[in-house]
């Protein structure tokens, strides 16, 4: 099926809602609102997502465990039949990437 632009800005809408229910086990916030999603495409044609996300730091042990997280959370968006995660690592992250939630919540100024 194909989806108009509203349509689809609608579902990446959704998914970014779904992401907010991967938690980083470490620091107990969402990925979303610690800045980690950097882009969301979604294919309106095929129903494929593509997250484009990074971690706080390039070694991160937690990347195989929220990459599962996404996977799982994103079979709940009916919409999206396919997903893809890729982990970018420019630009790189800062705390200034989090969200005010985030950072009142770590106590971070």
């Amino acid at each position: 099926m194909a989806y108009t632009e509203e349509q689809i800005e609608q579902i990446k809408n959704k998914i970014l809602d779904a992401l907010e229910d991967v938690i980083d086990p470490e620091l107990g916030i969402d990925i979303v609102n610690l800045g980690l999603v950097y882009e969301i495409r979604f294919n309106g044609e095929t129903g494929e997502a593509e997250i484009d996300m990074t971690l706080t730091t390039m070694g991160c042990p937690l990347a195989d465990l929220l990459t599962d997280q996404i996977y799982d959370v994103m079979r709940e968006v009916d919409e999206v039949t396919k997903t893809e995660v890729r982990l970018v690592w420019a630009p790189a992250w800062t705390v200034e990437k989090m969200s005010r939630y985030a950072r009142i919540a770590l106590g971070i100024r």
